[in-house]
């Protein structure tokens, strides 16, 4: 755990809140129960996320049946476990298994057809899949895949006690376990004491968000609850976004560098183009996909 310096987070003038956004129930997989609380109608705006599902829960019949093999091209997806075991296996001959705290990194790039399949019959499992867009030159690079166990993920400590696992970007001088030039994505989990503050400094021009899993924080104006996404404005003159807890608080602060390019998703395909996508379809079904 690094000490931050106790200027790193000056922040002269906060991003304020735009909106609330409040998840969406579904499931996915083979019937895996989570929240959608990134969905595809604000992938414009969050540019270049593409979606962040939540799952937690302590009853196996909602998540035993996990993620058989299916298929993904054109973005990378981030997947960050709280609580449980999951076991990654994928056509490009990886295979990893993700436990409480750890991260895995994956690049679909051209094309990869993966599973994961929860390695416990009975206890929580929770956390978050997080989707990141390829610039179209990457669109059909090689497929890449990294593994973070929890005690690998760089962290620091505030003078006010906040505590921060820097998954990717940079925070305070600590610099996270994945960096993107294209994106430049910041991923950070933030705990926050009851009447903590903590000051992020944020890049003009890029999308956030901060997501609350438990407790509530103040954001300028605006309290944010738990289970709430807090669309973050992109206000001029604004160098960052400060955040005070108004109780105990774990949070997701997430920016990163719009593309600025179509978006055309169709399921686990996320291309430039209609044509692109029926590509893929194609590849899938011919078995080139990987």
């Amino acid at each position: 755990m690094t000490d931050s310096h106790p200027l790193a987070g000056t922040v002269q003038q906060s991003r304020g809140v735009e909106r609330l956004v409040t998840g969406m129930a579904t499931s996915d997989g083979a019937g895996v129960r989570l929240t959608r609380v990134l969905t595809q109608e604000l992938q414009q705006r969050l540019d270049p996320f593409l979606m962040l599902d939540a799952f937690g829960s302590d009853h196996p019949d909602d998540y035993i049946a996990g993620f058989p093999d299916h298929p993904h091209r054109g973005f990378e997806t981030i997947t960050y476990m709280l609580a449980g075991r999951m076991l990654h296996h994928d056509s490009a001959g990886n295979e990893g298994l993700l436990e409480s705290g750890g991260v895995q990194w994956m690049t679909a790039g051209r094309g990869v057809i993966h599973s994961e399949i929860p390695q416990q019959e009975e206890g929580r499992m929770a956390g978050f899949q997080l989707w990141l867009n390829l610039p179209a030159s990457d669109k059909m690079s090689a497929p890449w895949y990294r593994d973070f166990k929890a005690e690998e993920l760089p962290r620091l400590r505030t003078a006010e006690g906040a505590e921060v696992t820097v998954i990717a970007g940079e925070s305070h001088g600590v610099t996270g376990a994945v960096t993107r030039a294209a994106t430049q994505p910041l991923y950070l989990d933030i705990h926050l004491p009851a009447r903590a503050g903590f000051a992020q400094a944020l890049p003009a021009g890029h999308n956030a968000f901060v997501h609350v899993y438990e407790g509530s924080v103040q954001i300028g104006d605006t309290m944010v609850p738990a289970q709430r996404m807090a669309i973050l404005d992109n206000a001029a003159g604004a160098d960052g976004v400060r955040l005070q807890a108004a109780e105990n608080a774990r949070l997701l602060l997430i920016a990163g560098r719009p593309l600025g390019e179509p978006i055309v998703q169709y399921g686990p395909f996320v291309m430039n183009s209609q044509e692109q996508v029926y590509q893929a379809l194609r590849d899938f079904r011919d078995g080139k996909l990987a």
